[in-house]
């Protein structure tokens, strides 16, 4: 396949993606167009607005400036003035990160990745911003700087991520000294590239170079079977400019396990909405019915809805770490309880619990749970030869903490924002209080679930032996254990279902 090809193609992707954005909010105002106003206005209305709605989705801004007779008709405060709409719709924004993983790992496969991965972004950059010029009303204007970086940005984000995969853990295990040492990554990952290593066992001392015929990088293995690594590998890193190994190990693990833990309450935030969902499916049918859209308009308000998904797993999430969210100004939805005035009309919001809840104190444990079993985890997959030592572990924990603080208070803080004039100027989180209680909540979490203890080291050199730990066993054995029924254990397995196997094999009447 030629570059110019590949370009093109990834061209092509960035304008299906686009195409299935705009289409999502302008297919069914375009058949609105069709049956309720029989094509008497002008498409382009419609057009303008798909175009909005997708601009927002992506977290442009907008400014509104309504009509004096529809300000006359909905009579709410505010509105008679120029008002922003700056929440986001994150399931365009959600939608466009995954088909940029689509795009980039289809770049990758072939052999000009990367004139792929600027095809893809420069053709979606392109059609921005022409849907960004022709968007564009006395009423409705869109934040033009806004509309040319932010939908791009977001592409580009997933187009890399796809194709760059891979690339990170090769980079982390060239680091001289530091695999091993980081939780996840192999030892001796990175040498091969380099040189060869060899393993000390007993009283052997053996010589391991970073490369053929070469002196640098070296480590002499002991009497005792550890690592007395010379001052060459230290130059080694500081000739790169790179950080002391204990510094990247921590600062690498402690980015692992926040991302995982921030992951962890996001995915406990989603079930938790789509039980919410369930549980209340009565009281949103009844706020549809209370609406009276329509079919077509059903459709699209059950469209917008959707998009509002990803906020609603946000600000579900932010309830777990106890600021909870505001729906409007002087209102608030927390695990002490929940004061609400009149809320926008969209039936999904039956969902928000109403009233004080007697155990919503509970939900405070969501955060410190996710975040002691993200750093167990991440202690128990450690396979450095040398445990790091307390202060390392506090660290790490707190490291921990500060990430999946900056993750969730940065979702939180797009997830939120303007909704409309007067007091919906104040809709969802608060991105300061989220970002600092999750940092603090999971940071405490992680600290006590780094200080437990590790689990012995068995001959093979994982984090739990195959036996215990015990010399003189093969592997999948139990000690004690004669060779004539080793192989039957070995073939039986240790679960319970090997176990179940072997009585009834054992209760069989013999031939």
């Amino acid at each position: 396949m030629k570059r110019l090809t590949t370009a093109l193609l990834a061209a092509l992707d960035a304008l299906i993606v686009v195409a299935i954005g705009v289409g999502i909010a302008l297919v069914p105002l375009t058949v609105l167009w069709a049956t309720q106003f029989d094509m008497a206005v002008n498409w382009l209305v419609f057009w303008r607005a798909a175009v909005d709605v997708w601009l927002v989705g992506n977290g442009v801004d907008l400014v509104v400036q309504l009509d004096p007779t529809l300000v006359a008709a909905l009579n709410l405060p505010g509105s008679d003035a120029a008002f922003p709409i700056t929440i986001a719709l994150l399931g365009f924004a959600l939608m466009a990160v995954l088909f940029g993983l689509r795009t980039g790992r289809r770049a990758a496969e072939t052999p000009y990745r990367w004139v792929g991965v600027t095809g893809a972004i420069a053709g979606y950059a392109l059609l921005t911003a022409l849907l960004v010029l022709s968007a564009g009303t006395d009423a409705v204007r869109p934040q033009t700087v806004q509309g040319l970086v932010l939908p791009p940005l977001i592409f580009a984000a997933g187009v890399l991520i796809g194709a760059g995969q891979g690339q990170l853990g090769r980079l982390i295990g060239s680091i001289p000294g530091l695999p091993g040492r980081l939780p996840g990554v192999v030892r001796g990952a990175g040498r091969g590239a380099t040189g060869s290593s060899a393993d000390s066992a007993g009283n052997v001392a053996s010589v391991s170079g970073s490369g053929a015929g070469s002196s640098a990088g070296k480590s002499v293995h002991g009497l005792n079977g550890t690592s007395n690594t010379s001052s060459n590998t230290s130059s080694t890193g500081a000739a790169a400019g790179l950080l002391p190994v204990a510094v990247c190990a921590g600062a690498a693990a402690a980015l692992r396990s926040g991302a995982a833990a921030a992951a962890g309450i996001l995915c406990v935030s989603g079930i938790t909405v789509f039980v919410l969902i369930l549980t209340s499916y009565a009281t949103i049918i009844g706020l549809y019915e209370t609406v009276q859209a329509g079919v077509l308009g059903g459709i699209a308000l059950t469209l917008l809805q959707l998009s509002l998904i990803p906020n609603l797993v946000i600000w579900a999430a932010a309830w777990f770490a106890g600021p909870g969210i505001a729906v409007g100004v002087g209102t608030s939805v927390s695990p002490v309880g929940t004061s609400l005035g009149a809320v926008p009309g969209l039936p999904i919001l039956g969902v928000l619990p109403q009233g004080s809840l007697a155990f919503g104190f509970v939900g405070l444990l969501v955060p410190l749970l996710v975040g002691f079993l993200a750093a167990v985890i991440l202690r128990q997959r450690a396979t450095a030869d040398v445990p790091p030592s307390i202060s390392e572990r506090l660290l790490t924990g707190l490291g921990t903490g500060f990430v999946a603080g900056v993750l969730l208070g940065l979702l939180a803080w797009w997830s939120g924002g303007a909704l409309g004039p007067g007091r919906l100027v104040e809709v969802g989180p608060n991105p300061l209080l989220v970002g600092a209680l999750v940092a603090l909540e999971v940071g405490i979490a992680a600290c006590l679930g780094l200080l437990t203890p590790a689990p012995p080291v068995g001959a093979n050199g994982s984090g739990r032996g195959a036996t215990g730990g015990m010399p003189g066993t093969k592997p999948g054995t139990k000690p004690g254990t004669k060779p004539a029924t080793a192989s039957r254990a070995a073939r039986s397995g240790t679960s319970g279902v090997g176990r179940l196997l072997g009585r009834l094999r054992a209760a069989l009447p013999r031939r």
